[in-house]
């Protein structure tokens, strides 16, 4: 069931239903919302609410500008308005309570991706792009055609379908292609992909630059000639030529040797290739792509990877956000591993998605995958709970929702309502004052923490007492790349 009413809007809007604070102009299209996570009742739902005024309330009456039509939801529960620049989140004192991040909450100033529960209904607030999540259901079905009409392996919403549909676009041409991504995304997926689509007749042929020695690299890539070393008792052909007229994928290219990447460059600029130990070229036809979770530009100023190369390769640039920052697939791409694994009538207990929900999953989809497999594996029967969950994801979730309801974090002083609503409750009923504020850590702050941690965010998080998730939001404000602060 779709709604649409003033202050919220669940269908594409052209900007004139309402100021968004957020919006330099009023004609701006690109909003805040709140994207649906999941909710027993999703079908009744919109998949995403886009903010048309600067305040909106959730509730279980239809009066509400967000109505989850669910018991667990108080008739009024909770209210969402601006203020100067900010969103912020207010709970109406409602029976259950209101849950961010997994800690009930009175007021609450939004951060990107904050995980809000009302009632057995899950959101995921964005500071931008809502309106591009109306069309796609948590469950796949999408109101209208999806963008990418062929390739289907990348599976998910709004934002999955544009990449697909960028790769559809890309794939016949020429172009080189640089895949970004942290581990587990589905770098080689997107290889594959775009080979397939390319129309190119011959093979793709893919190395790990970051798994095979040095000394080995070269002559996997370029091959070599019968004597050219010792043990060298026959010819063998490299990737590249085994690629030719095909597509060389280069996965981990950030670890790959400078005199390496020298002798790729001459391949792609001369369309030649000298097998070790060879005294004329081969010539070769090839489409490269691409992909690290290296920062090659920051490389690049290093002198760890030359810059004449990423020119040559950056052509194209695919970027795969990591599954923490699309929370919204989960339930798909849950439903998608059991039907993989020979389940697809496999049920979740409400419990099991929270934990999903919850977690920040620092493998991305890979983790996710391992994790439905390990539970179907481990049960006879037609529903997942928490008892199937891996022991990282269940220690995760110790402390989740049993502290007192207090305020989270905030620069913003909490605002009335009406008068009717306290604002923190002891199990006593005594109104109390939240506890005293501790702001963000600065950058400079946040560097030293990482520094010292090696680039570790859960200890990172310990240290701040915060959630992985949070420290990740504070990385992409400060845009920190954490390969910089990693052991090599």
């Amino acid at each position: 069931m779709s709604r649409h009413r003033t202050g919220v809007s669940s269908s594409y809007n052209d900007g004139t239903d309402g100021p968004d604070p957020r919006d330099s102009t009023p004609s701006a299209k690109d909003r805040a919302g709140l994207v649906l996570l999941y909710a027993p009742n999703f079908e009744q739902l919109s998949p995403a609410y886009v903010f048309v005024s600067p305040e909106l309330t959730i509730g279980r009456d239809p009066s509400n500008l967000i109505c989850v039509p669910e018991q667990a939801v108080s008739r009024e529960h909770a209210r969402i308005y601006a203020k100067d620049t900010r969103w912020m989140l207010q709970d109406l004192g409602s029976r259950n309570g209101t849950m961010v991040d997994g800690s009930y909450v009175t007021e609450v100033e939004l951060e990107p991706s904050h995980e809000i529960r009302v009632g057995d209904a899950m959101f995921k607030f964005v500071e931008t792009g809502a309106e591009k999540c109306v069309a796609y259901r948590i469950d796949g079905n999408v109101s209208g055609d999806r963008k990418a009409k062929q390739f289907t392996e990348l599976v998910g919403g709004a934002q999955m379908d544009q990449i697909a549909a960028d790769i559809e676009r890309i794939a016949p041409t020429e172009l080189s292609a640089v895949v970004l991504g942290e581990t587990g995304t589905g770098k080689e997926v997107v290889a594959r992909g775009i080979h397939r689509f390319s129309g190119r007749k011959g093979t793709l042929q893919a190395i790990n630059c970051a798994a095979i020695p040095q000394n080995l690299l070269e002559s996997e890539l370029f091959g070599y000639r019968r004597g050219a070393f010792s043990g060298a008792d026959r010819d063998k052909p490299g990737l590249i030529k085994l690629a030719d007229n095909g597509t060389l994928f280069l996965d981990e290219i950030g670890d790959m040797p400078l005199d390496a990447q020298a002798k790729l460059l001459r391949v792609l600029q001369s369309r030649e290739v000298f097998p070790l130990g060879a005294t004329t070229p081969e010539l070769v036809d090839i489409r490269v792509v691409c992909a690290t979770h290296r920062d090659l530009y920051q490389y690049v100023k290093e002198g760890k990877f030359r810059g004449d190369l990423l020119a040559r390769l950056n052509e194209h640039v695919v970027r795969l956000p990591p599954l923490r920052e699309r929370k919204e697939d989960i339930f798909l791409l849950a439903n998608s591993f059991c039907a993989r694994y020979g389940r697809p009538e496999m049920q979740f207990s409400f419990s099991f998605l929270v934990a999903l929900f919850h977690y920040d999953w620092p493998f991305n989809v890979r983790e996710l995958e391992s994790c439905i497999k390990r539970g179907v594996a481990l049960t006879d029967g037609d529903e997942l709970d928490t008892m199937h969950l891996p022991d990282a994801i269940s220690e995760h979730m110790k402390g989740y929702g049993d502290r007192q309801r207090v305020s989270l974090p905030s620069n913003i002083p909490a605002a009335p309502y009406d008068g009717q609503h306290p604002i923190i409750h002891t199990p006593g009923g005594t109104p109390t004052a939240p506890p005293p504020r501790r702001g963000p850590p600065t950058e400079e702050e946040l560097r030293g923490l990482l520094e010292r941690h090696k680039g570790n965010v859960a200890a990172v998080g310990r240290e701040l007492g915060k959630e992985r998730m949070q420290v990740h939001r504070w990385l992409k404000r400060y845009n920190i790349d954490l390969a910089g602060y990693r052991s090599e």
